[in-house]
């Protein structure tokens, strides 16, 4: 009899435990206008530069020599934003720039100048952008208000590679093919993200419980996905300026983390690259994932309460 046999339905159900939902601040206590004077916000991007140059690093460095790194890369690949673009602070909506007009912000896009002074034109982007910012807004407090669900045990990316002979990355399969197979064939697979799910072989998406589409979307979305937890990164950047770089930053790190367990719970050998596996398909390694998927879980959730808290308001 195989580990994966072993695992029982009672021990699992030991280590699936419903989360807590959060709340979330209402309009008054979230959206207080701010004036931010010369010294201050000037501080506040220069210490938003310097730890965007700091989580690109990496990144950049492996552009000037073409190498290549099968978990790091993904947040610049998937997500095609720019090292320049994670460098540029922004305020946030309803924050006012004292003393900004003369310089190079008051012309980027989006962007009015109050006198001296400079804002983000949040009148103009909603008129521009209001349907889709008012999606994002809405599938963000969705989720953070939906049950978490803990145990999908990162089965997605087994399913990406089940009886196919070819895989999404130049990495061994640390079990090798039949092995890999023998654990989606042992578990029940619940994945409820449309953008992982879409990537299942032909012979996988039959044993998937759900079936995620873009549409419904926002009725399957919930915060204890991994995958919903890094795409806080790409909803963030997407509504660009009306969000603190603060958070945008904050939103990155989440999905450099969640990256880093997606892929050491993944049928991958990462162990040349440093990453010791997850064995989700042992009681330990599916203890451990949990415990992991809970904490991104509450990270997850406290950045889209950011979020709508900055944006909510406005709609």
């Amino acid at each position: 009899m195989t580990r994966v046999a072993q695992v029982t339905d009672v021990a699992l159900e030991a280590a699936i435990r419903p989360s807590t939902r959060p709340t979330f601040l209402n309009d008054e206590e979230a959206h207080a206008r701010e004036f931010l004077n010369d010294e201050a916000w000037r501080a506040r991007e220069a210490a938003h530069q310097e730890r965007a140059d700091a989580v690109t690093a990496g990144w950049r460095a492996r552009q000037q020599t073409g190498a290549k790194h099968p978990v790091e890369d993904f947040l610049f690949t998937y997500y095609p934003v720019r090292p320049t673009t994670l460098r540029r602070w922004h305020p946030g909506a309803g924050v006012t720039l004292e003393g900004a007009a003369s310089e190079e912000r008051a012309g980027w896009k989006w962007y009015r100048a109050d006198g001296d002074d400079v804002r983000v034109d949040t009148e103009g982007l909603l008129q521009a952008r209001g349907s889709s910012i008012r999606f994002i807004t809405s599938l963000l407090q969705r989720t953070a208000e939906r049950q978490a669900n803990f145990g999908c045990f990162g089965l997605h990316e087994w399913a990406m590679v089940y009886r196919s002979d070819e895989t999404r990355h130049t990495v061994p399969l640390r079990l090798g093919a039949t092995g890999t197979d023998e654990v989606v064939e042992g578990h029940r697979i619940s994945c409820s993200h449309f953008d992982a799910f879409r990537f299942f072989t032909p012979e996988a998406v039959p044993r998937n419980r759900l079936a995620p589409t873009r549409q419904n979307q926002p009725e399957l979305e919930q915060p204890g996905c991994l995958h919903a937890g890094m795409d806080v990164y790409k909803w963030v950047t997407k509504l660009g300026l009306l969000v603190p770089g603060e958070v945008l930053l904050d939103a990155f790190e989440l999905a450099r983390d969640i990256r880093e367990l997606d892929m050491q719970a993944s049928p991958y050998d990462l162990r040349e690259w440093g990453y010791e596996p997850v064995a989700i398909e042992t009681p330990e390694g599916k203890a451990e994932y949990v415990r992991r998927q809970r904490d991104f879980s509450e990270r997850g959730n406290a950045l889209r309460e950011r979020v709508v808290a900055a944006v909510g308001p406005l709609l």
